[in-house]
Parts: structure tokens; sequence; C-alpha cells
């Protein structure tokens, strides 16, 4: 009788184990459910114009070689009235990098701010074709939508003069925080943290993410938000994207120990672009380098960071190891500068 009881005991104690470990599947399971999005893109919607041009058309206009400069609708026009236009396609860094994560078959969506006129129609349109879901209401705003004059030097490389239009008024309003509660990554772009409404919007992002990573974006962005970025980087974002000139000019560091050294001390995940040098990833103690592609065609460097992120990301979000994140970034990033535009 006593040993019924305590086989019964037993079997009720099994049983008990057996009921929560299913629970705990399905709780999983159920989360999965929601987070139904891979990656959420958040950053400036921009229509890109695509313009080749002389070392000279950049002296005669004082613009910096391979950085981004803003400028008003009126300077915009201004610099366009003499160019010969190559291409104008959808773009904005992020945009470009969720469209790529979409090419690799990943659920994604973006949030950026477009008027509604003719290129915030076609903008969106363009993300729609390439299977991103678009979580914006399009409406009629005073301000046009975002366009970026995109020039291209005989080297190959850009610079970018940008009239942000619309999409530099993205406000928290504009931001729906159960949409990033969908995804497993949000990826915010540095072009869009400013002082005021797109701050408040950066900071509703971070807080409503399971993940965050972000780009530097530009020498230029780093140097005015400095002390910004760098809490960033150390306290609140997950995964950082920078290129090796960016992410010094953050730290202050001389070399490339000093980068080392801080990623180390962090124990975030950094991920840096160094050009010929290939790419590095650092997360806690690990340091995992990836050799560039050689003999490249190169015809346009624009994109190149957005679709190495893309690639990385892929990797990730897909559970590949660090080596094998850098190889797709790696692999994309050589395929897109060996033409013209940001988009495969």
């Amino acid at each position: 009788m006593e040993e019924n009881i305590v086989k019964q005991e037993i079997a009720l104690v099994y049983l008990a184990k057996f009921v929560k470990a299913v629970t705990q599947i399905e709780k999983r399971n159920l989360l999965q459910k929601k987070l139904n999005m891979k990656i959420l893109g958040i950053g400036n919607a921009i229509v890109d114009v695509i313009c080749k041009v002389n070392d000279s058309f950049l002296k005669d206009n004082e613009l910096t070689k391979s950085t981004m400069r803003l400028v008003d609708e009126k300077e915009f026009k201004k610099l366009l009235e003499n160019l010969k236009i190559e291409k104008t396609i959808s773009g904005g860094s992020v945009a470009n990098s969720i469209v790529g994560l979409s090419q690799l078959g990943n659920e994604v969506g973006f949030i950026g701010k477009v008027n509604d006129d003719d290129l915030g129609r076609k903008y969106s349109d363009g993300l729609k074709k390439e299977n991103v879901k678009y979580h914006y209401n399009i409406k009629s705003e005073i301000i046009p939508t975002g366009t970026c004059l995109i020039l291209i030097t005989p080297d190959s490389e850009r610079t970018m003069c940008t009239f942000l239009g619309t999409a530099g008024k993205i406000s928290e309003n504009d931001i729906d925080e159960k949409i990033i509660k969908q995804s497993e990554i949000t990826f915010l772009e540095g072009y869009l943290w400013d002082k005021g409404d797109p701050q408040k919007a950066f900071n509703k992002a971070i807080i409503n993410s399971s993940q965050c990573a972000m780009s530097l974006s530009d020498l230029f962005c780093v140097e005015r938000h400095k002390k910004y970025f760098l809490d960033l980087v150390e306290s609140k974002l997950h995964i950082t994207f920078a290129n090796e000139q960016e992410i010094k000019a953050l730290i202050g560091g001389k070399d490339f120990k000093d980068v080392i050294e801080f990623a180390k001390k962090i124990k975030k995940l950094i991920v840096i672009t160094r050009g010929e040098n290939g790419a590095i990833a650092i997360h806690n103690d690990q340091v995992v380098e990836c050799s560039a592609e050689k003999n490249l065609k190169i015809k346009d460097l624009t994109g190149a960071g957005d679709l190495f992120a893309a690639g990385f990301l892929h990797g990730h979000v897909n559970k590949l190891s660090l080596k094998e994140s850098l190889k797709k970034g790696t692999e994309l990033s050589s395929k897109i500068i060996q033409q013209v535009g940001a988009r495969l």
C-alpha cells in the first residue's frame, strides 16, 4: 500500500515536471509567433539621386570627399542644376540594409517618414516590391520627401549632399512600439539622430527593442554627436556597425589596438569594416577577422557599408557564427560596389 503511494507521488512529480516543460515550450513558441519579424529598420527615408563628377566639382563647391553634408532644398537644387542624373532610386542607409535582408529571405520591416508626394509614393512602392513591410502611414506634409545627391568621383568614392525633407521630421508619434516589440532586432542609423523630435523617436525605439543595432553612419555624424553616440554604444546598443575611421573618432583612438581594447571593455558586439583590410567583429574576448575580397571591378562605393550590415545581420539573426556572418557581409558589400547604386 505504502509502496503504491510512493510510486504515485513519484509519478505526480514527473507529471508536474512534464507539464512545466510543455508550458515553457508553448511560451517560447508563442513568443516566436509574436516576434514574427526578424529585423525592423528605422531610418531616413531618402530618394537617392546619383551623379558622376570630377574632383574639381567637389573643390568648387567646398565639399569634402567621402563625407555627407546636410543641405537645404535651395542648395540641393543649385548643386543638381548642371549635373547629369545617372540614376534615381529609393535609398536611405538602413532602408538599403533592410532591402538586402529581404533579398536574403528574411522577414523585415521599415519605418521612415515621407510626404504624400510623387517621390514619397514611389519610395513606398519600392519597398513593397522588395517584400519589405512599410510601417508608416503616408500623409500630406508641408515639407517634401527627402533626397540625397550622391556624387561619384572617378576613384569610385561617394560624397553625399542630403536634403532631409520630411524624413528629418520623424517623431515618436511615428514610431509604433507594438511593431518594434514584434521584431527580434531593431536596426537604427546614425544619420537619423538629431536633437528634438528625431532624438525622441530614436529613444522610443531603443527602449522598446529586444535587441538594438546601430550604424554610426558617417564621420560627420560621429563628430557632430560624439557624446551621445559614445553613450549609446557603451550602454544602450547591443550591436554597433562602423568603419575604422568612425570608431577611432568616436573613442579618440590613435591606432586599432585602442579600438579592440575599447570593444572588449564594454563587452558589446562591435563590427568594423576596414576597407582593403577586411572586416572584424569583437564580442567580449572574441576577436574574429575576415579578409576583403580581391580583384574587384569597383564602380561605386555607395551602399558598401549598408549591404555589409545586411549580410552580417542575416548571419547573426539566423544563428551563424561571427566568422560566417562577417563572410556574408563581405560577400554582399563586394557585390554592391561593382555596380552603380546601393541596392542589388
